[in-house]
C-alpha cells in the first residue's frame, strides 16, 4: 500500500492512474469470463476502461512534464 500526500496535484494525478489501471484489468477479467451473450457488453466496459486509463495516464504525464520544463 502506498501512502499518497492528496495536497500533492502529481500524488492525486498517480492515485487516478492506478485506479483506472486496476479498473482495466477487472473489466478484461470480466469479459474472459462472460457469458457468449454479455462478452460484447464486457468487451465495450474494457474499451471504456481503457479510454479512462490512456486519460488518468495523459493527465499524469502533463503533470510529470510541467515539472521537468
Amino acid at each position: 500500500m502506498f501512502i499518497i500526500d492528496r495536497t500533492d496535484p502529481r500524488a492525486h494525478a498517480l492515485e487516478a492512474w492506478r485506479d483506472a489501471e486496476q479498473l482495466v484489468s477487472t473489466r478484461w477479467d470480466a469479459f474472459l469470463e462472460a457469458e457468449p451473450e454479455a462478452r460484447r457488453f464486457a468487451f465495450a466496459s474494457y474499451v471504456a476502461a481503457l479510454d479512462a486509463e490512456e486519460t488518468a495516464a495523459t493527465d499524469l504525464a502533463s503533470l510529470v512534464i510541467r515539472i521537468a520544463a
